[in-house]
């Protein structure tokens, strides 16, 4: 049975580990690490440690995914607006041995089940590469429905333009 709950520091060394290329790495992080690898102080650096630059702490929510075996997932939840009512996913992933065997999907219906009855979201919403099936489908089988946008959003990655798809999940 899976289980969710914060983020701790000690998490980092397993959570770092799951991502074997820069590929993968940067459909997971985007542009918001400037290195690869990174290392769980870098993680818990931008998470805990960030002097002063954290996020505001009511504001931030990093979770950690675990069954029986350990941590298998990880996910960050962070409100977009002063009135806490949108909340947004990020850095999502799963342990790379677990992938296709329906945790990422779990992990992330649980997720939502915490934003809507926990914090009290009416809306969340999540961003993925469009090079990145596993994830967009993972994300609509938990619920989350496509959100038409008036002009696409791409990341410059690797020297090409990566299309990053909007969806969003309401209460």
């Amino acid at each position: 049975m899976l289980g969710l709950r914060p983020y701790k520091s000690c998490d980092a060394k397993t959570i770092v580990t799951w991502c074997k290329d820069e590929v993968l790495f940067r459909k997971w992080t985007s542009d918001r690490y400037d290195t690869f690898p990174i290392t769980e102080d870098d993680m818990n650096k931008k998470y805990i440690d960030c002097n002063g630059d954290c996020p505001e702490p009511d504001n931030f929510y990093p979770m950690t995914a675990f069954d029986e075996s350990g941590i298998v997932g990880h996910l960050i939840m962070r409100f977009t607006d002063e009135e806490k009512k949108t909340l947004r996913f990020g850095f999502v992933i799963v342990d790379d041995s677990k992938r296709g065997k329906g945790y990422g999907k779990e992990m992330i219906r649980l997720s939502l089940k915490y934003a809507f009855d926990i914090l009290k979201a009416d809306k969340v919403t999540i961003g993925v590469f469009e090079n990145n099936p596993s994830a967009y489908n993972c994300y609509k089988a938990a619920g989350f429905k496509d959100v038409p946008l008036d002009e696409p959003e791409y990341y410059s990655v690797f020297g090409e333009k990566w299309k990053c798809l909007e969806l969003e999940a309401e209460r």
